[in-house]
């Protein structure tokens, strides 16, 4: 469980960088979503943030561009395909270029960095958070994988303002409990927008097809978190994230639909209490926060007029429709390795979602067959997550081939 978030549990973690003229930021994944809105969180404070290190998976002409206005030092490009790209001779006079994944952890251990933010998708960030954490630095977390799959490795190696959410609604629990004690909890309200699909049913949704999921109503995120926002999968995993992070069983975080994304989550505590965090849909915002804490800089979004939203709704999400919820709740209570193969089982039937080689129904039905052939034991390493990943990737694929 991340410490009692109060701004002087962070002091002496940040003191190492007290003094310095801005705070140094190694950005991984920057071509993404997420890396390219922290880009323009660094643009707006340019006199606070220093770029040092930047990474992408392919999109290496957008790498280019981002080193060249930034001036870094020291890129790296994890698909070895791109190594060769003809642009990367563009890249600054004395930039240094690093190739393939494990580049993700030479960046994650810069002794030139003092943040670091892992926005990559997928089970390749747990590595990298891992190193960020072993090398003493502050992680700022938007690779929900690295959690869903390592918690158990990664949260004993947190120290007190070291791990920072960047997920909305993590950010959002972790503000709301800023000076409050954690054993005074009653539960955590999980907010979701129930993404373009709430309402229908289980047959409804058989024919949903790639554009209809991609056309979230409220965020802009990529492409295979914004499939997890149709599936509700990506709640799913938010939910044992914050149990990692905050300590709580998973029937503690209940799942509230909030349509408007106004409310991005609730704590409510033992007296009745409710705390929450409200504000833009703009991710800008919890990355921000991510990089200022315990600090708040001025706003990178346009405000809300509150006399203008005229309502706030809330509903119960349906777990006999959206089945990936009703299986990430399985998998986080069963614990160990069984969020390793939720996890990676969805990241190939996403993919063939995308590639429109199955069904949106059949993302779910992967994923529990995978769930269901897999003897879930204690996590041990790092190694052994690795293992089991490759396991239900093959065992997914073989399922997925099965249904065509």
């Amino acid at each position: 469980m991340i410490s009692n978030p109060t701004a002087s549990s962070c002091e002496a973690y940040s003191s190492s960088v007290e003094g310095a003229p801005r705070q140094r930021v190694a950005i991984l994944g920057c071509t993404g979503s997420i890396g390219a809105q922290a880009l323009d969180v660094c643009r707006q404070h340019a006199d606070r943030l220093q770029v040092v290190a930047l990474s992408a998976h392919s999109r290496t002409e957008e790498l280019v561009r981002a080193a060249r206005e930034f001036t870094v030092p020291i890129v790296a490009v994890t698909d070895p395909a791109h190594a060769e790209d003809s642009c990367l001779s563009e890249l600054p006079e004395g930039t240094k270029l690093l190739v393939g994944e494990s580049a993700l952890e030479e960046l994650a251990v810069l002794p030139e960095a003092d943040t670091v933010l892992v926005s990559v998708v997928g089970a390749v960030g747990l590595r990298a958070s891992y190193a960020v954490l072993k090398a003493g630095k502050r992680l700022a977390l938007a690779n929900k994988e690295s959690l869903v799959v390592g918690g158990d490795l990664l949260m004993p190696l947190a120290q007190p303002g070291q791990l920072l959410p960047v997920d909305s609604e993590h950010s959002a629990i972790f503000q709301c409990l800023l000076g409050e004690r954690a054993e005074e909890i009653h539960c955590i309200w999980l907010t979701c927008s129930g993404g373009p699909f709430f309402g229908r049913n289980r047959e409804e949704l058989e024919g949903v097809t790639r554009a209809q999921a991609l056309a979230h109503p409220t965020w802009n995120m990529g492409a295979k978190i914004t499939i997890d926002s149709a599936t509700l999968m990506n709640k799913g995993f938010e939910r044992i994230e914050a149990a990692q992070l905050f300590g709580l069983p998973m029937e503690r975080i209940p799942v509230l639909i909030q349509r408007e994304s106004r409310v991005h989550s609730m704590v409510e505590y033992v007296d009745g209490a409710v705390i929450a965090h409200l504000g833009a849909s703009d991710m800008r915002l919890p990355i921000q926060y991510a990089l200022s804490y315990p600090e708040r800089w001025e706003t990178p979004a346009e405000r809300i007029d509150f006399r203008t939203i005229g309502s706030l709704t809330f509903d119960a999400p349906d777990p006999e429709a959206f089945r990936c919820l009703a299986l990430a709740e399985e998998a986080g209570r069963t614990g160990g390795t069984a969020p390793c193969v939720l996890n990676a089982a969805n990241e190939v039937a996403v993919a063939a979602f995308l590639a429109e080689s199955c069904s949106f129904t059949a993302i779910d039905a992967c994923v529990a067959h995978c769930l269901e052939h897999h003897d879930a034991r204690r996590v041990e390493s790092l190694e052994q997550l690795h293992d089991i990943d490759r396991w239900a990737r093959a065992e997914a694929s073989r399922f997925l081939a099965g249904l065509s």
